[in-house]
C-alpha cells in the first residue's frame, strides 16, 4: 500500500490490519512470513468486489487463516527438520502490559508450534479471537463438531503454558538486565539468586550459529552452561547491548563478535527468571538490528 492516505475500499483493511497481523504472526510464529501473508490478503483484498463483501472483517480473517495454513503445510518439511530447537521470531512490544490482541508469549508460540496446523488456526481464532464455532466453521471448511474437537484437543496442550500476570516493567528490566550481567561474567552467586530452581534454557542457531542443541533444566546445569561460557578466552564481552521488551517479556539484545544480533527474552514468574529464549540464528533477529544503538 502506498501513499499517505489509504484508497476509499482500503479503508477496512486498513483498519484490521493490525489484527490480521496477529493472526498470521501466531500461526506462523515469524514476523517476516506473516508480514508477507498480510501483503498477500491485501493483493486478494484489491481483487474482490468489496460491495459484495457483507462481513470484511470475518472475510479478511478467513483469507489470512488460510494463507498460512497453506504456508505451514508448504513449510512442514523445513520445520520437521530444522536444526536444534526452533523458537519464534522475536516480536518487538513497547512493554509487558501490551496486547497483541493477548498472549504473545515465547511459551504459547512454542506450544503452537506443537499442534497441527487446523488444530492452531481452530485455538487461535475461537480460544484468542473470540470466533464463534460457526465462523470457525466457515474458515476451516469443517463442521462445527469437528471444530469442537480441535479447540478441544488443542486447548489440552496450550493451558498450562498460558502467560501469567505480566511482570511489572520496572521489575523486568531490572531483572533482565542484572541477569545479563551475571550471565556473561558467570557470577554463580548472583545467578543462583535469579533463576528459579526449575528454570528452563532454550536456545536456537537455525544450524547457522552455535547453540544448544537441546533445551537445559535445572538451575544448577543453565549456571554451570553460563559459567562455562564464561571462562572462554573467547567468550564474547557486553560491549554492545540494549534492554527491550520482545514477545511481551523482559529482554536483553545484543551483537555478537561477527556482527550478529542475539535475542534473549526471559519469562518471569514469582520474582525469578523461570525460563530463558536464546534466538541466535541470524534470519530471525536481522529485523531488531534498529532497536542496538551502535
Amino acid at each position: 500500500m502506498t501513499g499517505s492516505e489509504p484508497a476509499p475500499d482500503d479503508r477496512a483493511f486498513v483498519d484490521m490490519q493490525p489484527r490480521l497481523f496477529a493472526v498470521a504472526y501466531r500461526m506462523l510464529g515469524s514476523v517476516s512470513d506473516a508480514e508477507d501473508i498480510v501483503q498477500d490478503a491485501y493483493l486478494r483484498w484489491r481483487r474482490v468486489d468489496v460491495e459484495q463483501v457483507h462481513d470484511k472483517t470475518g472475510y479478511l480473517i478467513r483469507v489470512v487463516t488460510r494463507l498460512c495454513l497453506d504456508h505451514l503445510r508448504a513449510a512442514r518439511t523445513v520445520r520437521e527438520t530444522y536444526p536444534g530447537e526452533w523458537l519464534p521470531e522475536p516480536l518487538v512490544t513497547e512493554d509487558a502490559t501490551e496486547r497483541l490482541d493477548r498472549d504473545v508469549s515465547v511459551a504459547l508460540l512454542m506450544a503452537l508450534e506443537r499442534l497441527s496446523p487446523l488444530e492452531r488456526a481452530a485455538f487461535l481464532l475461537h480460544d484468542v479471537f473470540e470466533h464463534s464455532y460457526d465462523e470457525l466453521s466457515q474458515t476451516l471448511k469443517r463442521n462445527q463438531n469437528s471444530c469442537r474437537q480441535l479447540v478441544s484437543r488443542s486447548r489440552k496442550h496450550v493451558e498450562q503454558v498460558r502467560l501469567r500476570a505480566p511482570v511489572a516493567r520496572e521489575q523486568g528490566e531490572e531483572l533482565a538486565k542484572a541477569f545479563f550481567k551475571a550471565a556473561k561474567s558467570g557470577d554463580t552467586k548472583h545467578l543462583t539468586d535469579l533463576l528459579a530452581r526449575d528454570v528452563q534454557l532454550h536456545s536456537d542457531g537455525g544450524g547457522k550459529i552455535i547453540a544448544t542443541l537441546n533445551p537445559i533444566y535445572g538451575r544448577d546445569k543453565v549456571i554451570r552452561f553460563f559459567a562455562g561460557l564464561a571462562r572462554k578466552p573467547s567468550a564474547p564481552r557486553a560491549n554492545s547491548w540494549t534492554f527491550c521488551w520482545l514477545n511481551s517479556q523482559p529482554a536483553i539484545l545484543n551483537r555478537e563478535p561477527g556482527g550478529s544480533l542475539q535475542a534473549t527474552s526471559l519469562k518471569i514468574e514469582n520474582g525469578r527468571i523461570a525460563a530463558i529464549y536464546m534466538v541466535r540464528n541470524p534470519d530471525k533477529t536481522r529485523h531488531l538490528g534498529e532497536l542496538l544503538s551502535e
